[in-house]
């Protein structure tokens, strides 16, 4: 049973967000991420998902929705959080100190195996891939290092994002080469294409 919050986000959601983000919240490749993802809401803090609703992502598919106001983008916030399946370790995520990491290897790394699906440049579907945009400062001026390092290492269940660590891992990454690629993403941000 959804709470009153959730069901006016509920509302709110199937107004604005269900066009890209289906009405289940399951996302669509090619257009817009799953918000119901396990891995992302365990992940994800609040202030960063209320960001990304507030600010939206510049140069991506996806607008601001600062119109909502705080009350409507808490109410989303609250209809997603109702489909949390794990614990929430986003603090612990954020409060991992910063990547340290060589930008090359990094870059190398993020070309072979990252851009695949995000893009060269990070640009994500707007360059034809099927991961989104994380190369672009909306994403990573609210991301933290520990957030990035945590959905390269896991991935996300249910989506085409695969973990790249560990012994099932596509790539096997070390924890180095994940701070290597984190450091080279960061170069992103203020590059253009």
């Amino acid at each position: 049973m959804l709470s009153k919050e959730a069901q006016k986000g509920k509302q709110l959601f199937h107004q604005n967000c269900a066009v890209c983000h289906q009405e289940d919240a399951v996302g669509k490749p090619g257009l817009a991420p799953s918000l119901t993802n396990p891995e992302f809401l365990a992940n994800a803090s609040d202030a960063f998902i209320m960001g990304t609703i507030r600010d939206g992502r510049e140069d991506t598919g996806m607008p601001p929705f600062a119109h909502l106001g705080r009350e409507g983008i808490k109410g989303i916030l609250a209809f997603l959080r109702a489909h949390t399946v794990h614990p929430n370790v986003a603090a612990e995520l954020d409060s991992e100190p910063p990547s340290k990491g060589d930008p090359e290897i990094g870059g190398i790394l993020f070309h072979q195996i990252c851009a695949t699906c995000h893009g060269v440049t990070g640009d994500g579907y707007e360059s034809g891939g099927t991961g989104t945009a994380i190369g672009k400062a909306g994403f990573l001026a609210k991301a933290s290092d520990g957030f990035i390092r945590a959905t390269v290492k896991e991935g996300r269940s249910n989506t085409r994002m695969r973990g790249f660590s560990g012994a099932n891992g596509l790539a096997n990454l070390s924890t180095q080469e994940v701070n290597d690629i984190v450091v080279y993403m960061r170069t992103l941000q203020g590059k253009k294409k």
